[in-house]
Protein backbone atom coordinates (compact mmCIF):
# COMPACT_ATOMS: atom_id res chain seq x y z
CA UNK A 1 0.00 0.00 0.00
CA UNK A 2 0.99 3.80 -0.48
CA UNK A 3 2.71 5.79 2.02
CA UNK A 4 -0.55 7.98 1.71
CA UNK A 5 -2.17 5.08 3.15
CA UNK A 6 0.33 4.31 6.03
CA UNK A 7 0.80 7.63 7.43
CA UNK A 8 -2.48 10.14 6.38
CA UNK A 9 -3.94 11.74 10.27
CA UNK A 10 -7.65 12.25 10.38
CA UNK A 11 -9.10 14.45 12.86
CA UNK A 12 -12.13 15.49 14.39
CA UNK A 13 -10.62 17.79 17.26
CA UNK A 14 -7.08 19.34 16.84
CA UNK A 15 -5.94 17.05 20.28
CA UNK A 16 -7.84 13.54 18.39
CA UNK A 17 -4.93 12.99 15.87
CA UNK A 18 -4.33 9.19 15.15
CA UNK A 19 -2.66 6.93 12.61
CA UNK A 20 -4.91 6.49 9.97
CA UNK A 21 -6.24 3.00 9.20
CA UNK A 22 -4.00 1.66 6.42
CA UNK A 23 -3.57 -1.57 4.57
CA UNK A 24 -0.49 -1.66 7.14
CA UNK A 25 -15.21 -6.50 14.21
CA UNK A 26 -22.00 -6.72 14.28
CA UNK A 27 -20.54 -7.65 17.61
CA UNK A 28 -19.57 -10.92 18.20
CA UNK A 29 -16.89 -13.21 20.39
CA UNK A 30 -14.80 -14.55 18.08
CA UNK A 31 -14.08 -17.66 19.83
CA UNK A 32 -17.85 -18.55 20.44
CA UNK A 33 -19.88 -20.35 17.57
CA UNK A 34 -22.18 -17.45 17.04
CA UNK A 35 -25.49 -19.79 18.35
CA UNK A 36 -23.83 -20.29 21.25
CA UNK A 37 -23.08 -16.52 21.70
CA UNK A 38 -26.56 -15.40 21.25
CA UNK A 39 -27.95 -17.70 24.33
CA UNK A 40 -24.46 -16.54 25.66
CA UNK A 41 -25.36 -12.95 25.43
CA UNK A 42 -29.65 -13.05 26.02
CA UNK A 43 -28.70 -14.81 29.80
CA UNK A 44 -26.42 -12.14 30.14
CA UNK A 45 -28.66 -9.42 29.31
CA UNK A 46 -30.92 -11.08 31.68
CA UNK A 47 -33.46 -11.88 28.92
CA UNK A 48 -36.45 -13.78 30.14
CA UNK A 49 -36.85 -17.57 30.08
CA UNK A 50 -38.82 -19.24 27.01
CA UNK A 51 -41.73 -19.41 29.41
CA UNK A 52 -41.78 -15.67 30.09
CA UNK A 53 -42.29 -12.45 28.70
CA UNK A 54 -39.50 -11.25 26.29
CA UNK A 55 -38.35 -7.87 27.57
CA UNK A 56 -38.99 -4.71 26.10
CA UNK A 57 -36.72 -2.33 24.80
CA UNK A 58 -37.18 1.71 24.26
CA UNK A 59 -34.91 3.68 22.45
CA UNK A 60 -33.03 6.21 24.36
CA UNK A 61 -29.04 6.33 23.33
CA UNK A 62 -26.51 6.92 25.68
CA UNK A 63 -22.86 7.66 25.56
CA UNK A 64 -20.87 7.47 28.52
CA UNK A 65 -17.00 7.70 28.94
CA UNK A 66 -15.03 5.07 30.97
CA UNK A 67 -11.46 5.26 32.45
CA UNK A 68 -9.41 2.96 30.54
CA UNK A 69 -6.58 3.41 32.25
CA UNK A 70 -4.07 4.27 29.35
CA UNK A 71 -3.84 7.57 26.93
CA UNK A 72 -2.89 4.96 23.96
CA UNK A 73 -4.93 5.01 20.85
CA UNK A 74 -7.45 2.36 21.35
CA UNK A 75 -8.26 1.01 17.88
CA UNK A 76 -10.16 -2.62 17.91
CA UNK A 77 -12.50 -4.67 20.74
CA UNK A 78 -13.52 -7.81 21.16
CA UNK A 79 -16.62 -9.04 23.33
CA UNK A 80 -17.06 -12.17 25.51
CA UNK A 81 -20.37 -11.04 27.48
CA UNK A 82 -21.84 -7.58 28.44
CA UNK A 83 -19.39 -7.92 31.39
CA UNK A 84 -16.10 -9.13 29.62
CA UNK A 85 -14.56 -6.79 26.93
CA UNK A 86 -10.70 -6.58 25.68
CA UNK A 87 -9.37 -3.56 23.05
CA UNK A 88 -6.28 -3.26 21.71
CA UNK A 89 -4.34 -0.26 20.40
CA UNK A 90 -1.27 1.53 19.47
CA UNK A 91 2.12 1.08 21.84
CA UNK A 92 1.44 -2.55 21.95
CA UNK A 93 -1.72 -1.77 24.49
CA UNK A 94 -4.33 -4.13 25.45
CA UNK A 95 -7.19 -2.95 28.04
CA UNK A 96 -10.11 -5.45 29.36
CA UNK A 97 -13.02 -5.35 31.80
CA UNK A 98 -14.58 -8.35 33.41
CA UNK A 99 -17.52 -5.99 34.85
CA UNK A 100 -18.15 -3.64 31.72
CA UNK A 101 -17.11 -1.17 33.86
CA UNK A 102 -13.62 -1.50 35.51
CA UNK A 103 -10.18 -1.64 33.15
CA UNK A 104 -7.12 -2.67 33.60
CA UNK A 105 -3.92 -1.69 30.34
CA UNK A 106 -1.19 -3.06 29.87
CA UNK A 107 1.67 -3.54 27.51
CA UNK A 108 3.05 -6.49 25.71
CA UNK A 109 6.51 -7.18 26.69
CA UNK A 110 9.00 -5.92 23.57
CA UNK A 111 5.58 -5.17 21.40
CA UNK A 112 5.83 -1.28 22.43
CA UNK A 113 6.11 -0.15 19.34
CA UNK A 114 3.90 -2.16 17.54
CA UNK A 115 0.05 -1.18 16.85
CA UNK A 116 -2.21 -4.01 18.01
CA UNK A 117 -5.09 -3.52 15.29
CA UNK A 118 -7.10 -6.44 16.39
CA UNK A 119 -8.07 -8.43 19.47
CA UNK A 120 -10.17 -11.95 19.45
CA UNK A 121 -10.77 -13.14 23.12
CA UNK A 122 -11.63 -16.46 24.23
CA UNK A 123 -12.86 -15.34 27.45
CA UNK A 124 -11.50 -13.12 30.44
CA UNK A 125 -8.31 -15.30 30.38
CA UNK A 126 -7.71 -16.33 26.90
CA UNK A 127 -7.04 -13.58 23.95
CA UNK A 128 -4.92 -13.27 20.49
CA UNK A 129 -3.72 -9.80 19.34
CA UNK A 130 -2.69 -8.98 16.15
CA UNK A 131 -0.27 -6.50 15.15
CA UNK A 132 0.41 -4.69 11.93
CA UNK A 133 2.95 -3.50 9.35
CA UNK A 134 5.30 -4.92 7.20
CA UNK A 135 7.37 -7.55 7.72
CA UNK A 136 8.06 -8.77 10.77
CA UNK A 137 6.13 -5.55 12.35
CA UNK A 138 3.03 -8.18 11.54
CA UNK A 139 2.64 -10.74 14.45
CA UNK A 140 0.44 -12.67 16.47
CA UNK A 141 0.50 -13.04 20.44
CA UNK A 142 -1.51 -15.07 22.39
CA UNK A 143 -2.19 -14.90 26.50
CA UNK A 144 -3.84 -17.49 28.38
CA UNK A 145 -3.27 -15.27 31.97
CA UNK A 146 -5.62 -12.46 31.51
CA UNK A 147 -2.55 -11.04 30.52
CA UNK A 148 0.25 -11.32 32.59
CA UNK A 149 1.84 -13.22 29.95
CA UNK A 150 1.76 -13.23 25.97
CA UNK A 151 3.76 -15.60 23.82
CA UNK A 152 4.43 -14.82 20.19
CA UNK A 153 2.82 -17.01 18.17
CA UNK A 154 3.93 -15.70 14.46
CA UNK A 155 6.15 -13.38 13.19
CA UNK A 156 5.15 -12.41 9.42
CA UNK A 157 8.81 -13.34 7.15
CA UNK A 158 7.59 -12.13 3.91
CA UNK A 159 8.60 -8.72 3.40
CA UNK A 160 5.86 -8.00 1.18
CA UNK A 161 3.11 -8.73 3.04
CA UNK A 162 1.04 -6.74 5.57
CA UNK A 163 -1.21 -8.31 7.80
CA UNK A 164 -4.45 -6.53 9.09
CA UNK A 165 -6.96 -8.13 10.29
CA UNK A 166 -7.68 -11.82 11.67
CA UNK A 167 -11.16 -13.80 13.17
CA UNK A 168 -11.43 -17.01 14.67
CA UNK A 169 -14.45 -19.74 14.20
CA UNK A 170 -13.56 -21.63 17.84
CA UNK A 171 -10.26 -21.10 20.29
CA UNK A 172 -8.52 -22.73 18.04
CA UNK A 173 -8.94 -22.33 14.29
CA UNK A 174 -9.01 -19.25 12.92
CA UNK A 175 -7.32 -17.27 9.86
CA UNK A 176 -5.60 -13.75 9.19
CA UNK A 177 -5.08 -11.34 6.18
CA UNK A 178 -2.12 -9.66 4.20
CA UNK A 179 -2.59 -7.02 1.57
CA UNK A 180 -1.41 -8.44 -1.50
CA UNK A 181 1.36 -8.28 -3.65
CA UNK A 182 2.83 -9.88 -6.55
CA UNK A 183 -1.10 -10.12 -7.84
CA UNK A 184 -1.97 -12.10 -4.56
CA UNK A 185 -3.34 -12.44 -1.05
CA UNK A 186 -1.53 -13.73 1.91
CA UNK A 187 -2.85 -15.34 4.07
CA UNK A 188 -2.40 -17.71 7.53
CA UNK A 189 -4.36 -19.96 9.56
CA UNK A 190 -4.10 -22.23 12.62
CA UNK A 191 -5.55 -25.06 13.58
CA UNK A 192 -4.47 -25.70 16.80
CA UNK A 193 -4.84 -22.52 18.38
CA UNK A 194 -0.51 -22.37 18.42
CA UNK A 195 0.87 -22.71 15.39
CA UNK A 196 0.37 -20.48 11.95
CA UNK A 197 0.79 -22.10 8.48
CA UNK A 198 0.41 -20.00 5.11
CA UNK A 199 -2.46 -20.33 2.94
CA UNK A 200 -1.44 -21.96 -0.51
CA UNK A 201 -1.49 -19.26 -3.08
CA UNK A 202 -3.38 -21.97 -5.42
CA UNK A 203 -6.18 -21.61 -2.88
CA UNK A 204 -6.44 -17.38 -2.69
CA UNK A 205 -8.16 -15.27 -5.10
CA UNK A 206 -5.91 -13.09 -7.69
CA UNK A 207 -6.13 -9.97 -5.95
CA UNK A 208 -6.59 -6.66 -8.23
CA UNK A 209 -3.35 -3.95 -8.27
CA UNK A 210 -2.53 -2.17 -4.31
CA UNK A 211 -5.56 -4.31 -3.43
CA UNK A 212 -5.62 -4.78 0.49
CA UNK A 213 -7.50 -4.68 3.72
CA UNK A 214 -7.85 -1.49 5.84
CA UNK A 215 -6.82 -2.44 9.69
CA UNK A 216 -9.21 0.46 10.80
CA UNK A 217 -10.91 -1.43 13.85
CA UNK A 218 -10.32 -5.17 12.91
CA UNK A 219 -13.35 -5.48 10.90
CA UNK A 220 -12.14 -6.37 7.61
CA UNK A 221 -12.40 -10.05 7.98
CA UNK A 222 -15.26 -11.45 9.94
CA UNK A 223 -16.27 -15.16 10.51
CA UNK A 224 -19.69 -17.24 11.37
CA UNK A 225 -20.63 -20.52 12.15
CA UNK A 226 -17.80 -23.50 11.93
CA UNK A 227 -16.44 -22.67 8.45
CA UNK A 228 -17.83 -19.56 6.95
CA UNK A 229 -15.69 -16.17 6.37
CA UNK A 230 -15.65 -12.60 4.89
CA UNK A 231 -12.74 -10.08 3.59
CA UNK A 232 -13.91 -6.84 2.69
CA UNK A 233 -11.13 -4.91 0.21
CA UNK A 234 -9.87 -1.57 0.14
CA UNK A 235 -7.65 0.40 -1.87
CA UNK A 236 -7.39 0.58 -5.66
CA UNK A 237 -9.92 1.00 -8.77
CA UNK A 238 -10.43 -2.59 -8.17
CA UNK A 239 -10.97 -2.77 -4.67
CA UNK A 240 -14.81 -2.57 -2.68
CA UNK A 241 -14.83 -6.17 -2.92
CA UNK A 242 -16.41 -8.88 -0.99
CA UNK A 243 -14.52 -12.51 -0.87
CA UNK A 244 -16.18 -15.20 0.49
CA UNK A 245 -15.05 -18.61 1.88
CA UNK A 246 -17.60 -20.93 3.01
CA UNK A 247 -14.16 -23.83 3.89
CA UNK A 248 -12.08 -21.86 6.08
CA UNK A 249 -10.35 -20.42 3.34
CA UNK A 250 -9.56 -23.17 0.81
CA UNK A 251 -12.10 -21.81 -2.02
CA UNK A 252 -13.16 -18.33 -2.30
CA UNK A 253 -16.07 -16.65 -4.42
CA UNK A 254 -15.84 -12.70 -4.95
CA UNK A 255 -18.76 -10.17 -4.82
CA UNK A 256 -18.23 -6.35 -6.05
CA UNK A 257 -20.02 -4.00 -4.00
CA UNK A 258 -21.21 -0.29 -4.95
CA UNK A 259 -18.88 1.48 -2.64
CA UNK A 260 -16.64 4.38 -3.04
CA UNK A 261 -13.26 3.22 -4.77
CA UNK A 262 -10.16 4.97 -5.57
CA UNK A 263 -6.95 4.66 -3.65
CA UNK A 264 -7.86 5.29 -0.35
CA UNK A 265 -11.44 4.21 -1.05
CA UNK A 266 -13.14 0.68 -0.29
CA UNK A 267 -14.30 -1.37 2.62
CA UNK A 268 -13.18 -0.35 6.25
CA UNK A 269 -15.35 -2.57 7.95
CA UNK A 270 -18.32 -5.86 7.82
CA UNK A 271 -20.16 -6.65 10.32
CA UNK A 272 -23.06 -9.65 10.48
CA UNK A 273 -26.49 -9.30 11.87
CA UNK A 274 -28.85 -12.10 11.69
CA UNK A 275 -28.45 -15.00 9.25
CA UNK A 276 -28.09 -13.68 5.80
CA UNK A 277 -27.89 -9.92 6.71
CA UNK A 278 -24.43 -7.93 6.72
CA UNK A 279 -23.25 -4.66 6.24
CA UNK A 280 -19.60 -3.60 4.25
CA UNK A 281 -18.83 0.06 5.31
CA UNK A 282 -16.25 2.33 3.94
CA UNK A 283 -15.25 5.76 2.64
CA UNK A 284 -12.34 7.46 1.62
CA UNK A 285 -10.04 7.12 4.42
CA UNK A 286 -7.46 10.01 2.58
CA UNK A 287 -10.11 12.81 3.20
CA UNK A 288 -11.88 13.45 6.30
CA UNK A 289 -14.39 15.84 4.87
CA UNK A 290 -15.59 13.57 2.17
CA UNK A 291 -19.03 12.41 1.62
CA UNK A 292 -19.53 9.08 -0.83
CA UNK A 293 -21.16 6.17 -1.33
CA UNK A 294 -20.23 4.27 2.14
CA UNK A 295 -22.47 1.85 2.98
CA UNK A 296 -23.85 -1.45 1.31
CA UNK A 297 -26.04 -3.75 2.91
CA UNK A 298 -26.45 -7.85 2.04
CA UNK A 299 -29.25 -10.16 3.05
CA UNK A 300 -27.70 -12.91 1.27
CA UNK A 301 -24.86 -13.36 3.28
CA UNK A 302 -22.58 -11.44 0.83
CA UNK A 303 -23.80 -12.79 -2.27
CA UNK A 304 -24.76 -9.59 -3.56
CA UNK A 305 -25.06 -5.99 -2.31
CA UNK A 306 -27.38 -3.22 -2.84
CA UNK A 307 -26.16 0.39 -1.68
CA UNK A 308 -27.57 2.01 1.59
CA UNK A 309 -27.90 5.45 2.90
CA UNK A 310 -24.16 6.80 4.12
CA UNK A 311 -23.38 7.49 7.41
CA UNK A 312 -24.13 11.41 8.39
CA UNK A 313 -20.64 12.13 9.67
CA UNK A 314 -18.27 13.55 7.80
CA UNK A 315 -15.17 11.40 6.33
CA UNK A 316 -14.65 7.35 6.38
CA UNK A 317 -16.15 5.08 9.35
CA UNK A 318 -13.72 2.53 10.64
CA UNK A 319 -15.42 0.45 12.61
CA UNK A 320 -19.34 -1.09 12.75
CA UNK A 321 -21.80 -3.80 14.53
CA UNK A 322 -25.03 -4.45 14.58
CA UNK A 323 -27.18 -4.64 18.14
CA UNK A 324 -27.62 -8.61 19.15
CA UNK A 325 -30.95 -8.43 21.06
CA UNK A 326 -32.45 -5.10 19.41
CA UNK A 327 -36.07 -4.81 18.79
CA UNK A 328 -35.48 -4.02 14.90
CA UNK A 329 -31.86 -4.57 13.15
CA UNK A 330 -29.91 -1.89 14.62
CA UNK A 331 -26.72 -0.91 12.48
CA UNK A 332 -24.45 1.24 14.42
CA UNK A 333 -20.83 2.73 12.80
CA UNK A 334 -18.08 4.93 14.00
CA UNK A 335 -15.24 6.77 12.43
CA UNK A 336 -13.04 9.78 13.42
CA UNK A 337 -16.34 12.30 12.51
CA UNK A 338 -18.49 10.72 15.66
CA UNK A 339 -20.86 7.71 16.25
CA UNK A 340 -24.47 7.04 14.87
CA UNK A 341 -26.91 4.12 14.24
CA UNK A 342 -29.73 2.94 12.32
CA UNK A 343 -32.75 0.68 13.18
CA UNK A 344 -33.97 0.31 9.31
CA UNK A 345 -31.14 -1.11 8.03
CA UNK A 346 -29.34 1.52 6.94
CA UNK A 347 -32.17 3.54 5.01
CA UNK A 348 -31.88 6.29 7.65
CA UNK A 349 -29.73 7.52 10.25
CA UNK A 350 -29.26 9.26 13.94
CA UNK A 351 -25.44 10.51 15.08
CA UNK A 352 -24.91 10.70 18.17
CA UNK A 353 -22.01 11.56 19.34
CA UNK A 354 -19.23 13.68 17.31
CA UNK A 355 -16.29 12.04 19.06
CA UNK A 356 -13.42 10.09 17.00
CA UNK A 357 -14.05 6.71 17.45
CA UNK A 358 -12.33 3.78 16.07
CA UNK A 359 -13.66 0.61 16.83
CA UNK A 360 -17.46 -0.68 18.42
CA UNK A 361 -18.78 -3.16 19.78
CA UNK A 362 -22.27 -4.51 21.48
CA UNK A 363 -23.42 -7.15 23.91
CA UNK A 364 -27.16 -6.01 24.08
CA UNK A 365 -28.80 -3.04 23.12
CA UNK A 366 -27.78 -1.43 26.38
CA UNK A 367 -24.37 -2.79 26.16
CA UNK A 368 -22.22 -1.46 23.80
CA UNK A 369 -18.26 0.30 23.86
CA UNK A 370 -16.76 2.25 21.24
CA UNK A 371 -12.90 3.43 21.17
CA UNK A 372 -10.73 5.58 19.81
CA UNK A 373 -7.12 8.12 20.52
CA UNK A 374 -5.93 9.09 23.42
CA UNK A 375 -7.52 5.95 25.53
CA UNK A 376 -11.01 6.80 25.13
CA UNK A 377 -13.48 4.44 26.09
CA UNK A 378 -17.16 4.76 25.25
CA UNK A 379 -20.09 3.18 27.08
CA UNK A 380 -23.51 3.19 24.74
CA UNK A 381 -27.12 2.07 25.46
CA UNK A 382 -29.17 2.37 22.73
CA UNK A 383 -32.03 1.27 24.25
CA UNK A 384 -32.99 0.78 27.83
CA UNK A 385 -35.56 -1.86 29.69
CA UNK A 386 -38.96 -0.37 29.20
CA UNK A 387 -40.27 -0.66 33.49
Amino acid sequence: MSDLLHHVVQRTDPADAGVAPSAERSVRAAMIPRALLAVSLLASAGCAAPDEAEPQWVAEPTVSPQTSGTTALLIALGIVNRDTVWASGSGGTWVRTTDGVTWTAGVVPGADSLQFRDVEPVNGNVAYLLSIGNGPSSRIYKTTDAGANWSLQFVNQDPNAFYDCFDFWDENHGIAFSDSHDGHFSMVFTDDGTTWSPVPISDMPAATPGEGGFASSGTCLVVDGDSTGWIGTGAGPGAGRVLRTADRGRSWTIAQTPLHRGPSGGITTLALATVGLMSAIGGDIGNADTVVANVAVSTDAGVSWSLATGTPFRGAAYGSAWVPGAPSPTLVAVGPGGLAFSTDRARTWTAIDTLNHWGVAFAAPDAGWAVGPRGRISRIALFRRAP
